[in-house]
Protein backbone atom coordinates (compact mmCIF):
# COMPACT_ATOMS: atom_id res chain seq x y z
CA UNK A 1 0.00 0.00 0.00
CA UNK A 2 1.33 3.41 -0.97
CA UNK A 3 0.81 5.60 2.09
CA UNK A 4 1.64 8.74 0.07
CA UNK A 5 4.23 9.89 2.60
CA UNK A 6 6.94 10.59 0.04
CA UNK A 7 8.82 13.80 0.92
CA UNK A 8 6.73 14.39 4.05
CA UNK A 9 8.83 15.72 6.94
CA UNK A 10 8.63 13.47 9.99
CA UNK A 11 10.05 14.16 13.45
CA UNK A 12 10.46 11.09 15.68
CA UNK A 13 11.55 11.55 19.28
CA UNK A 14 13.37 8.70 20.97
CA UNK A 15 14.25 7.64 17.44
CA UNK A 16 17.67 6.07 17.96
CA UNK A 17 16.67 2.58 19.11
CA UNK A 18 13.84 0.15 19.67
CA UNK A 19 10.36 1.24 18.68
CA UNK A 20 11.53 4.73 17.74
CA UNK A 21 14.14 3.46 15.30
CA UNK A 22 11.59 1.09 13.75
CA UNK A 23 9.18 4.01 13.32
CA UNK A 24 11.90 6.11 11.68
CA UNK A 25 12.79 3.19 9.40
CA UNK A 26 9.17 2.76 8.33
CA UNK A 27 8.98 6.42 7.31
CA UNK A 28 12.32 6.28 5.49
CA UNK A 29 11.03 3.28 3.56
CA UNK A 30 7.99 5.35 2.57
CA UNK A 31 10.27 8.02 1.09
CA UNK A 32 9.76 10.57 3.85
CA UNK A 33 12.31 13.08 5.13
CA UNK A 34 13.02 11.99 8.68
CA UNK A 35 14.51 13.68 11.73
CA UNK A 36 15.26 11.63 14.83
CA UNK A 37 15.99 12.90 18.33
CA UNK A 38 17.74 11.07 21.16
CA UNK A 39 19.78 11.80 24.23
CA UNK A 40 22.55 9.22 23.70
CA UNK A 41 25.14 10.21 21.12
CA UNK A 42 26.39 6.68 20.41
CA UNK A 43 23.00 5.13 19.66
CA UNK A 44 22.01 8.23 17.70
CA UNK A 45 25.02 7.87 15.43
CA UNK A 46 24.37 4.17 14.99
CA UNK A 47 20.81 4.92 13.95
CA UNK A 48 21.92 7.64 11.54
CA UNK A 49 24.40 5.25 9.92
CA UNK A 50 21.71 2.59 9.57
CA UNK A 51 18.95 4.87 8.33
CA UNK A 52 21.04 6.87 5.89
CA UNK A 53 19.92 10.36 4.92
CA UNK A 54 18.19 11.44 8.15
CA UNK A 55 18.66 14.43 10.42
CA UNK A 56 20.00 13.17 13.75
CA UNK A 57 19.59 15.59 16.67
CA UNK A 58 21.09 15.04 20.09
CA UNK A 59 18.91 16.60 22.77
CA UNK A 60 17.58 16.11 26.27
CA UNK A 61 13.83 16.31 25.85
CA UNK A 62 13.28 16.93 29.53
CA UNK A 63 14.68 20.41 28.83
CA UNK A 64 12.17 22.98 27.62
CA UNK A 65 14.95 24.96 25.94
CA UNK A 66 16.29 21.95 24.06
CA UNK A 67 12.82 20.99 22.86
CA UNK A 68 12.56 24.39 21.22
CA UNK A 69 15.99 23.96 19.66
CA UNK A 70 14.94 20.62 18.18
CA UNK A 71 12.05 22.22 16.31
CA UNK A 72 14.32 25.03 15.11
CA UNK A 73 16.83 22.52 13.72
CA UNK A 74 14.18 20.55 11.84
CA UNK A 75 12.73 23.71 10.32
CA UNK A 76 16.21 24.92 9.39
CA UNK A 77 16.96 21.64 7.61
CA UNK A 78 13.62 20.85 5.96
CA UNK A 79 11.61 24.07 6.07
CA UNK A 80 8.56 22.51 7.70
CA UNK A 81 7.16 19.61 9.72
CA UNK A 82 4.29 17.38 8.58
CA UNK A 83 4.22 14.68 11.25
CA UNK A 84 5.36 14.64 14.88
CA UNK A 85 5.79 11.28 16.61
CA UNK A 86 6.15 11.67 20.38
CA UNK A 87 7.91 8.44 21.23
CA UNK A 88 10.50 9.47 23.85
CA UNK A 89 9.89 7.83 27.19
CA UNK A 90 11.13 5.67 30.01
CA UNK A 91 10.28 4.40 33.47
CA UNK A 92 11.73 4.91 36.93
CA UNK A 93 10.97 4.27 40.58
CA UNK A 94 9.22 1.30 42.15
CA UNK A 95 6.05 1.39 44.25
CA UNK A 96 4.21 4.60 45.03
CA UNK A 97 5.24 4.45 48.69
CA UNK A 98 8.92 3.93 47.88
CA UNK A 99 9.24 6.31 44.92
CA UNK A 100 10.38 9.87 45.56
CA UNK A 101 8.12 12.65 44.35
CA UNK A 102 11.03 13.91 42.25
CA UNK A 103 10.88 10.66 40.26
CA UNK A 104 7.21 11.31 39.46
CA UNK A 105 8.13 14.77 38.22
CA UNK A 106 10.98 13.34 36.11
CA UNK A 107 8.74 10.68 34.59
CA UNK A 108 6.11 13.23 33.61
CA UNK A 109 8.71 15.60 32.17
CA UNK A 110 10.04 12.91 29.84
CA UNK A 111 6.94 10.90 29.02
CA UNK A 112 4.25 13.59 29.10
CA UNK A 113 5.40 17.20 29.16
CA UNK A 114 7.88 16.67 26.32
CA UNK A 115 4.99 15.48 24.14
CA UNK A 116 2.72 18.34 25.21
CA UNK A 117 5.37 20.97 24.58
CA UNK A 118 6.53 19.61 21.22
CA UNK A 119 2.90 19.36 20.12
CA UNK A 120 2.34 22.99 21.06
CA UNK A 121 5.45 23.98 19.12
CA UNK A 122 4.40 22.23 15.91
CA UNK A 123 0.73 23.23 16.03
CA UNK A 124 1.26 26.68 14.44
CA UNK A 125 3.22 25.05 11.60
CA UNK A 126 0.50 22.47 10.96
CA UNK A 127 -2.31 25.02 11.30
CA UNK A 128 -0.72 27.19 8.63
CA UNK A 129 -0.70 24.18 6.30
CA UNK A 130 -4.17 23.07 7.43
CA UNK A 131 -2.85 19.52 7.50
CA UNK A 132 -0.56 17.21 9.40
CA UNK A 133 -0.51 14.58 12.10
CA UNK A 134 0.66 14.15 15.69
CA UNK A 135 1.05 10.61 17.00
CA UNK A 136 1.69 9.90 20.68
CA UNK A 137 3.24 6.59 21.73
CA UNK A 138 1.79 5.62 25.09
CA UNK A 139 1.30 2.10 26.49
CA UNK A 140 -1.42 -0.39 27.32
CA UNK A 141 -0.41 0.35 30.92
CA UNK A 142 -1.75 3.85 30.43
CA UNK A 143 -5.18 2.22 30.60
CA UNK A 144 -4.57 -0.37 33.28
CA UNK A 145 -2.06 -1.25 35.97
CA UNK A 146 0.98 -3.25 34.91
CA UNK A 147 4.16 -1.18 34.70
CA UNK A 148 5.79 1.15 37.18
CA UNK A 149 3.41 3.69 38.69
CA UNK A 150 5.31 6.73 37.42
CA UNK A 151 5.21 5.38 33.87
CA UNK A 152 1.57 4.27 34.05
CA UNK A 153 0.46 7.66 35.31
CA UNK A 154 2.34 9.61 32.63
CA UNK A 155 1.06 7.36 29.85
CA UNK A 156 -2.50 7.64 31.13
CA UNK A 157 -2.15 11.41 30.95
CA UNK A 158 -0.83 11.10 27.41
CA UNK A 159 -3.85 9.08 26.28
CA UNK A 160 -6.18 11.73 27.72
CA UNK A 161 -4.12 14.52 26.16
CA UNK A 162 -4.28 12.78 22.78
CA UNK A 163 -8.07 12.83 22.71
CA UNK A 164 -8.28 16.40 24.04
CA UNK A 165 -5.83 17.79 21.49
CA UNK A 166 -7.41 15.78 18.69
CA UNK A 167 -10.81 17.37 19.25
CA UNK A 168 -9.19 20.80 19.36
CA UNK A 169 -6.99 20.41 16.27
CA UNK A 170 -9.13 18.53 13.75
CA UNK A 171 -10.95 21.70 12.66
CA UNK A 172 -7.55 22.89 11.40
CA UNK A 173 -7.02 19.72 9.40
CA UNK A 174 -4.66 18.21 11.98
CA UNK A 175 -5.20 14.64 13.13
CA UNK A 176 -3.94 13.58 16.57
CA UNK A 177 -3.88 9.91 17.51
CA UNK A 178 -1.94 7.51 19.68
CA UNK A 179 -0.53 4.01 19.72
CA UNK A 180 -0.41 1.93 22.92
CA UNK A 181 2.10 -0.91 22.57
CA UNK A 182 2.04 -3.97 24.74
CA UNK A 183 5.17 -5.98 25.53
CA UNK A 184 7.55 -5.36 22.62
CA UNK A 185 10.82 -7.28 22.33
CA UNK A 186 13.92 -5.54 20.99
CA UNK A 187 17.65 -5.77 21.82
CA UNK A 188 17.83 -2.60 23.94
CA UNK A 189 14.54 -3.01 25.78
CA UNK A 190 13.61 -4.19 29.26
CA UNK A 191 11.82 -7.29 27.99
CA UNK A 192 15.01 -8.51 26.31
CA UNK A 193 16.92 -8.07 29.57
CA UNK A 194 14.26 -9.95 31.50
CA UNK A 195 14.22 -12.72 28.91
CA UNK A 196 17.97 -13.16 29.21
CA UNK A 197 17.87 -13.10 33.01
CA UNK A 198 15.05 -15.60 33.41
CA UNK A 199 13.88 -17.28 30.18
CA UNK A 200 11.55 -19.68 31.98
CA UNK A 201 9.75 -16.88 33.81
CA UNK A 202 9.38 -14.81 30.64
CA UNK A 203 8.11 -17.75 28.62
CA UNK A 204 5.50 -18.35 31.30
CA UNK A 205 4.61 -14.64 31.22
CA UNK A 206 4.01 -14.81 27.47
CA UNK A 207 1.94 -17.97 27.85
CA UNK A 208 -0.24 -16.48 30.58
CA UNK A 209 -0.47 -12.81 29.55
CA UNK A 210 -0.26 -12.52 25.75
CA UNK A 211 -3.03 -14.37 23.88
CA UNK A 212 -1.08 -14.20 20.61
CA UNK A 213 1.61 -16.32 22.25
CA UNK A 214 4.68 -14.16 21.65
CA UNK A 215 6.19 -10.73 22.23
CA UNK A 216 5.47 -8.03 19.68
CA UNK A 217 8.09 -6.50 17.41
CA UNK A 218 9.00 -2.82 16.96
CA UNK A 219 8.08 -3.11 13.28
CA UNK A 220 4.52 -4.09 14.17
CA UNK A 221 4.17 -0.86 16.14
CA UNK A 222 5.89 1.18 13.42
CA UNK A 223 3.50 -0.06 10.72
CA UNK A 224 0.52 1.26 12.68
CA UNK A 225 2.23 4.61 13.26
CA UNK A 226 2.99 5.03 9.55
CA UNK A 227 -0.61 4.21 8.69
CA UNK A 228 -1.98 6.71 11.21
CA UNK A 229 0.30 9.41 9.78
CA UNK A 230 -1.08 8.86 6.29
CA UNK A 231 -4.28 10.04 4.66
CA UNK A 232 -5.38 6.39 4.56
CA UNK A 233 -6.30 7.01 8.21
CA UNK A 234 -8.14 10.25 7.47
CA UNK A 235 -11.19 9.45 9.62
CA UNK A 236 -9.25 8.27 12.67
CA UNK A 237 -9.18 11.16 15.14
CA UNK A 238 -8.40 11.03 18.84
CA UNK A 239 -7.94 7.26 18.99
CA UNK A 240 -5.22 5.46 20.90
CA UNK A 241 -4.85 2.05 19.28
CA UNK A 242 -3.58 -0.95 21.22
CA UNK A 243 -0.83 -2.90 19.45
CA UNK A 244 -0.42 -5.76 21.86
CA UNK A 245 -1.42 -9.18 20.51
CA UNK A 246 -4.43 -9.13 22.82
CA UNK A 247 -2.38 -8.54 25.97
CA UNK A 248 -4.45 -5.68 27.33
CA UNK A 249 -7.35 -6.61 29.59
CA UNK A 250 -9.12 -3.39 28.72
CA UNK A 251 -12.16 -3.51 26.43
CA UNK A 252 -11.88 0.06 25.15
Amino acid sequence: MDLQLNDKVILVTGGSKGIGRAIATAFVNEGAKVAIVARGEETLEQARAELGDVLAIQADLTSEKERGQVIEKVISQYGTIDVLVNNAGGSNGTTTAETDLADFHAAFELNYFSAVHLSKLVLPILKEKQSGSIINISSIFGRESGGKVTYNSAKAAMISFTKSLADEAISSGIRVNGVAPGSILHPTGNWQKRLEQDPEKMNKFVENEIPAGRFGTPEEVANVVAFLASEKASWIVGATINVDGGQSRSNF
